[in-house]
């Protein structure tokens, strides 16, 4: 691979072939998906040859043999991300994210293991001048279209400069990539008045309120489905089980339609007459749709998928870190962050 060049070449997307419960089959469908659909990016799958060659033959699929990169090692699900990423130096990911650091490449998107994908990307691509600490965020439905809540599990803890951060990166994502001209942002408390949160929430407040932000003070739990803002900031702790609760609701509401029809056959009737209204609102929590959750802070775009992504799941993960590249979200995220330093 030679090195990329913003200016004068398309973007380099290189996709985790063994990232996932199901790799290499659904990362290899699903990325060539992307690439069939829009052809104004290279595309390359990195892994094992012989098992990505055979899902390509298996399929019926094209796919240009030396855009594949092989890796010897591949990290598994259960492994300890900072020990993993050690060990195994011809792994998918760390092979994949060093491309990435040495612009050979513009992003990586992997299913794999969350931790290793976060640890090798913090590490080796490096955090962009100015940020403390990478985020995640996870975009939610609500009654006025989205909200997008960062940290979602990047960090355990945060210090309110990281939240500061956070909302900064967080604001120029939700701009760019869901077209709001100037998102509206909160940091999520236990009440809406300004003398509530915890230590850190409270500094992160002052500091915030002396940005550009479209900055709406403290939101509560419920603001986030009631749609007050565009952007939630917290802590990781708190965002990942947030996250992981909505997908527990989601899990719930299923298992209640199903419940519900079981019971006779007026009620599966009922369900039947509706069902193609629910698949369409279910759709909105679909994590399909979003495909994975984007690492921003890194110096470099990467996108994080569920180790159970089917391949629409990582064709979109594809699509989204080819938008990101396409809006030159890294340079806007340093430029802007290098403008709040002195708080």
């Amino acid at each position: 691979m030679s090195n990329s060049d913003s200016s004068n070449s398309k973007c380099k997307i290189i996709v985790d072939a063994m990232g996932g419960d199901f790799a290499p089959q659904n990362a290899v469908l699903g990325a060539v998906q992307a690439f069939n659909e829009n052809k104004d990016f290279e595309l390359f799958l990195i892994g094992k040859e012989k098992e990505i060659l055979k899902v390509l033959s298996e399929n019926n699929l094209s796919f240009a043999k030396e855009n594949i990169i092989h890796t010897e090692e591949v990290i598994e699900m259960g492994e300890t991300p900072t020990a993993a990423i050690k060990s195994k130096p011809n792994s998918s990911i760390v092979a994949g994210v060093k491309l990435v650091k040495e612009k050979k490449a513009d992003a990586f998107v992997s299913a794999g293991n969350t931790g290793a994908v976060m640890a090798a990307a913090t590490l080796i691509m490096g955090r962009i001048p100015g940020v403390g600490r990478p985020t995640m965020g996870a975009s939610m439905p609500n009654i006025s279209g989205i909200c997008t809540v960062f940290d979602v599990g990047a960090s355990v803890d945060s210090k309110a400069r990281h939240l500061l951060e956070y909302a900064i990166m967080g604001s120029i994502y939700t701009r760019e990539i869901f077209g709001i001209e100037k998102p509206s942002v909160g940091i999520l408390s236990v009440g809406e008045e300004e003398t509530k949160g915890s230590e850190v929430s409270l500094a992160a407040l002052e500091m915030i309120k002396k940005t550009n932000l479209n900055f709406k003070g403290n939101v509560e739990g419920g603001d986030i489905l009631k749609g007050t803002v565009n952007v939630v900031i917290c802590d990781g702790f708190t965002g990942n089980i947030l996250l992981k609760f909505g997908e527990g609701v989601l899990t719930l509401l299923k298992f209640k339609f199903k419940e519900y029809a079981e019971k006779g056959i007026t009620n599966k009737l009922k369900i039947g007459l509706v069902k193609g209204a629910m698949k369409e609102i279910m759709k909105d929590f679909d994590y399909e749709e979003q495909g994975g959750v984007p690492l921003l802070g890194v110096n470099g775009i990467c996108i994080i998928g569920h180790g159970r992504s089917t391949s629409k799941a990582i064709s979109n993960m594809v699509l989204r870190a080819r938008e990101m590249y396409a809006k030159s979200l890294i340079k806007k995220f340093e430029s802007s962050i290098g403008q709040y330093s002195h708080l």
